[in-house]
């Protein structure tokens, strides 16, 4: 009784500083994600035929999954549209998701990341609300916002609103690189936002509609069950990799960095035990660290398979990165060396990676990090005057 009591007063507590004080870093024992926050959005589907949008970061605080916390309320879920990697989590990267089953639940599983990758109207046939949980990393080429804006463009089509629940962003609190152009846009990057956005996915969700960017400009209904206690300059713990070469917050991190390497001859550890946490090939020999390609879960036939890579470890770096560091990609083009490939691919990848070919012309030309980063600046700036608009987070 006693240790239910003091139980009682620290929520009591948290729910008066709450109340009383604005989003700080201090306020982190309060924090909750939006699935935890269940008394926001049950009101909302009760009586509702809805379909989610989830995959295995779809948990509450306790490991139980948001779908079958849903069926155990008496939600009634009609079906789970599975992203890129699926409902699961395990498929490589671009990897086509199989529509089937889930066994558990025996919820219908509708693919995104095959045939369509926007629900169609019979996908959306009978639903009254989509509800829209994964843990995103707040980059742009991290196709989960992709994934979104294609939601939300069907439910304006079709009727059906959309609900988001609200997630940190592991890059959250600044903007960083190139800022896309409208010719280089693609599935790895639909709208104008710089690499890094600073964004939410719910404060996403809210920019896309405010700005009319779905398409013929249309605008959907659209909710964000918001975070409690959460600012967007800490850092929060992830609760499940968010896809399986993302196994751990070092390779989060480093991701923005390190994620233009796939548009060049040069590996980010797909197929080892570090992915996105080195980088390497066989043609940059100067360089110290060593390791080989070999299918893995989630890598299963890995860029530069059974070949040995020259390149860098970065797994040891603790260095909270709140910037996009170019040095590694500068010093792996200067090093490389191979008379019969090129250091970009020549599908050319890696434009659609940095939203623009200016990135891939600067290091061609021996640009310095510094003079490449100035080239962004005023992108940057006109993106913020943007940003500001959605945010629903102290910055």
């Amino acid at each position: 009784m006693i240790l239910g009591a003091k139980i009682r007063d620290l929520v009591l507590i948290c729910l008066i500083f709450l109340a009383i004080t604005p989003i700080t870093a201090q306020n982190t024992d309060c924090f909750l994600a939006a699935a935890d926050r269940p008394q926001l959005y049950l009101p909302l589907l009760k009586n509702k035929n809805v379909g989610i949008v989830t995959n295995q970061t779809g948990l509450l605080k306790d490991r139980t999954h948001l779908v079958d916390f849903l069926v155990k309320n008496e939600i009634k879920m009609k079906s789970i549209f599975a992203p890129e990697h699926g409902f699961r989590g395990t498929a490589d990267a671009g990897e086509h998701v199989k529509s089937g089953m889930d066994a558990k639940t025996g919820i219908k599983i509708v693919s995104l990341y095959g045939n369509n990758k926007k629900p169609t109207a019979e996908q959306m046939k009978g639903l009254d609300v989509i509800l829209f949980d994964i843990q995103d990393v707040g980059v742009r080429f991290y196709t989960y916002i992709s994934t979104l804006t294609y939601v939300m463009e069907a439910g304006a089509e079709n009727n059906v609103e959309v609900i988001v629940l609200d997630r940190p962003n592991p890059h959250d609190g600044y903007t960083d690189g190139p800022v896309l152009k409208d010719k280089f846009t693609s599935f790895v990057g639909m709208h104008k936002v710089p690499v890094v956005y600073g964004l939410t996915m719910g404060e996403y969700g809210n920019m896309v509609n405010g700005e009319k960017w779905l398409k013929n400009g249309v605008q959907a209904k659209y909710t964000v069950i918001p975070m409690q206690g959460y600012n967007k300059t800490k850092r929060y713990g992830m609760l499940e990799k968010p896809s399986p070469n993302l196994p751990n917050e070092k390779s989060v991190n480093l991701y923005p960095s390190l994620c233009f390497f796939e548009g060049t001859q040069v590996s980010v550890g797909r197929g080892t035990a570090l992915p996105f946490q080195i980088y390497g090939s066989p043609w940059t020999k100067n360089l110290p660290y060593q390791f080989t390609p070999r299918p893995t879960e989630g890598a299963k036939d890995p860029f530069l398979n059974g070949k040995l890579c020259y390149g860098e470890n970065l797994s040891d770096n603790s260095e909270d990165l709140r910037r996009i560091n170019l040095e590694w990609l500068l010093k792996a083009y200067r090093e490389y060396k191979s008379p019969q490939q090129d250091f970009f691919l020549k599908n050319l990848f890696f434009d659609k990676l940095a939203g623009t070919d200016e990135l891939r012309k600067q290091i061609i030309a021996g640009k310095t990090e510094s003079q490449i980063r100035a080239s962004w600046q005023k992108d940057l700036l006109d993106f913020e005057k943007i940003r500001v608009k959605y945010l629903i987070y102290e910055d």
